[in-house]
């Protein structure tokens, strides 16, 4: 057999229990080398620098 709930759950309680499913805003950090927002924890796009130490060359 299937599940079958007891009781009608109302919407009241339906929707509260998805008012959790909200987008967030990433998380952005100032690069230390050049300012530029980066994810944290990866090499920064703007200057290929990660720890104040360069990772990847960038050709301008």
């Amino acid at each position: 057999m299937s599940i079958c709930p007891k009781n009608k759950s109302s919407k009241g309680r339906r929707d509260k229990r998805r008012a959790n499913w909200k987008m967030s805003a990433p998380t952005l950090v100032k690069c230390s080398k050049c300012g530029a927002l980066t994810a944290p924890h990866r090499v920064c796009k703007a200057c290929g620098c990660y720890n104040k130490k360069e990772i990847i060359k960038i050709e301008d």
